[in-house]
Formats: C-alpha cells, structure tokens, sequence
C-alpha cells in the first residue's frame, strides 16, 4: 500500500512543492549486522517503513528484513513495537526543527510565527501521512501536552512566543487549546481524503465502489466538479487566517480587561 500520495502540484507544503526534501528519511544502506545499527538509524527506517506501506505493515521482523538484520538485533535499541512507534512519533516531530522556514522564537510577531509553525505540521502531515495519525492519536506523556505539538520544548514555545506578545496567561493556553484542535481537526481530515486509515476500524482499501444516484439532489449534481476539487491548501489557510484573526481579538479584549496603572494604583 503506496500511502505517500501527494496533493496538487502547487501546494507548497507537499513534499512534491518543497522539492521531496520534507519526506527525506533514508534508512541507509542494508546492514550487514549489528555493528551498523544505531537507534537513530533503526527508527528513520520505521519512518521509511511506514511511509511506503502503512503503520499496520510495521513489524520487528519487516523492519528488520528492511534493513538486513534479524528482529532481535533491533531488541538493543527498542525494546519492542510500541516502544518503537513512540521513537516513530519522536522523529517525525523532531522535522520541525530542521525545517528552515519553522521558528522556535517569534522572530517576526506571533502570528508569523504561528503561520510557520502551523505549516510546518502541515509539512510533516503530508510528508509521513500514514504516521500523522498515531501523532495525533498516541498517548501524550503528560495531559497538558496536546497533539500534534506533542513536545515540551514546543508547548514552552508556543505559550512564551504568545505570552511575551501580550497575551496573557489565560488567553495564551485557550489560543494553545484552539490552535491544537485546528491542527488536529484540518490535518487528521485532510490525510483521511488521501486513504489513510485514522483508526484500526477504517479499511480504506479493497472497499467496494458505492455509485451514487444524484438525481434527487440536484444542486449536488450541479455543483459535483466543484465539491471533488482538492482545495485543502486554500482551506487550510483560510481556517488559519480565521484562527489568527479570533486570537487577535482575544488579544485586544485581554488587554482592555486589565487594569491601567492608575486604575491600580490608589495613590494617583
């Protein structure tokens, strides 16, 4: 099952618009035995694994086939399959901090690096969509971490960029609640329209085709060309622009809602 299919030509977030170099995760060459093995090596091939055949293909045995070793020389690096998709999870994120265009800080004010940040989820989304699922799906290690930002260095990130903006410390973590569910919610629909299973209960592949009488439905038939468009990127914006804009009204009314230093100082 070939899962990494790409979007349209001109959508920069694809891996096809960045030139392939967002779904960059060779394995190396096959190993001829322990010696060349290293965790870093042995989850990337997981990465390059799931990529090509879809999380239910990842086995210790497969992955071991992939890069020419026994499963059990794999035991020394992970101690086994739900460990390994915990490093998987661990390696897609990390992309973020090699992505170029994605601050840590915001350089350039909070919503360009809110804008950054979003599409670079949306990068790795596209890049390893048959990974994004269990990204938004595993257990985070603790209940304040929200996917898909399932890192501490990137909550602390986000609610610093926000804070040290202005925000304050009750608008901060309700953007971080908003923004994390519109990640969720936009990118977990937009790999489910390519065929990639959000649950273990979807089988997306070998269903019968269902043909449709649309007579009934006419504005449906009418408008059928338009409702079968890919527009996830114009989407994905749009919902961004409209996220940004809600924030920065929360951020307006946060700062009227404080006291002004003559209201709190009875001195004056």
């Amino acid at each position: 099952m070939d899962v990494a299919r790409s979007g349209s030509e001109d959508d920069p977030d694809t891996p096809r618009g960045r030139g392939a170099a967002a779904s960059d995760v060779p394995a190396g060459a096959p190993a001829s035995g322990r010696p060349g093995l290293d965790r870093r090596r042995v989850l990337r091939a997981a990465v390059e694994l799931i990529d090509r055949h879809g999380l239910s293909a990842l086995t210790m045995r497969r992955l071991g086939a992939h890069l020419g070793v026994e499963a059990m020389a794999l035991y020394r690096y992970v101690p086994g399959r739900e460990s390994l998709i915990d490093g998987v999870v661990e390696t897609v994120l990390d992309e973020l901090y090699g992505d170029a265009d994605v601050h840590i800080a915001p350089v350039h004010g909070w919503q360009d690096y809110l804008h950054r940040l979003a599409h670079g989820v949306r990068r790795i989304a596209l890049a390893h969509p048959a990974v994004f699922p269990t990204i938004s799906t595993r257990p985070p290690a603790a209940p304040w971490i929200r996917p898909p930002l399932r890192s501490l260095r990137w909550v602390e990130s986000f609610l610093s960029a926000l804070t040290s903006n202005g925000f304050s410390d009750e608008a901060a973590v309700a953007a971080y609640r908003a923004y994390t569910s519109f990640l969720l919610g936009h990118l977990l629909l937009e790999v489910a329209q390519r065929g990639v299973p959000i649950s273990p209960e979807d089988e997306p592949e070998g269903s019968p085709e269902v043909t449709v009488d649309l007579d009934e439905y006419p504005n449906v038939q009418r408008l059928e060309p338009h409702l079968s468009q890919d527009e996830s990127a114009a989407e994905f914006d749009e919902s961004l622009e409209t996220l940004l804009d809600r924030l920065e009204r929360d951020l307006v009314a946060s700062r009227r809602s404080r006291p002004s230093p003559t209201q709190s100082d009875p001195s004056t």
